[in-house]
């Protein structure tokens, strides 16, 4: 075997391995999943932890990529869901306690998690947080840069059907790019993993 003849099979699996690589940085989706196909979806307000600039403006970007995907008969937007969720005190009630059981233990409670999904009237729902959200610097470069978490759960049977964790940064030198736009972005890039 010639040098020529054993470097071109080479080079085409190196660059066909490196094309693979545009996947997100975790994602897990159920063994379940394969037969969820959600036709109402509702986003819960999303975590955001010490980074209020996000707040209400992540779940405004996470609900339009899901319209634009045009996958659901219906996304449930965050401040629609707000507003059923403090209509009822019974709904607030199992709200409270299913986010307290999923936060405290990691455990999504099925009967809770399908009273939820009934009250709201989602087959499924989505639970997002943002872990960062700011301008900072990497490898001597100033990026803009969001990291986010998303959980999609079966409402009527608290199954996690799909678990993700990404993050993007957008480098820059003068203007800083804004970070609902790189938050879009991101969104974009996760949500195509999503089952649906």
């Amino acid at each position: 075997m010639t040098r020529k003849t054993f470097l071109f099979p080479l080079m085409m699996l190196l660059l066909s391995a490196l094309v693979g690589c545009g996947g997100i940085r975790y994602s897990h989706v159920a063994p379940e999943a394969k037969d969820f196909h959600p036709k109402r979806v509702g986003v819960l307000s999303a975590d955001v932890g010490t980074y209020e600039e996000a707040r209400g403006v992540i779940d405004q970007i996470i609900a339009g990529v899901l319209v634009d995907t045009k996958w659901f008969t219906d996304v449930v937007a965050a401040d629609k869901m707000n507003n059923r969720i403090k209509s009822s005190e019974e709904l607030q009630k199992v709200f409270v306690d299913y986010i307290s059981k999923l936060r405290a233990v990691n455990f999504s409670d099925p009967d809770l998690s399908r009273k939820l999904g009934e009250m709201i009237k989602v087959d499924a729902f989505l639970l997002v947080n943002v872990d960062y959200w700011n301008y900072t610097k990497e490898n001597d470069d100033k990026v803009a840069k969001v990291v986010m978490g998303v959980k999609m759960i079966d409402a009527a049977s608290g199954k996690i059907m799909w678990n993700a964790g990404h993050h993007e940064a957008e480098a820059y030198i003068l203007m800083k790019p804004a970070l609902p736009d790189v938050a879009k972005s991101l969104v974009k890039k996760m949500i195509k993993e999503m089952p649906h």
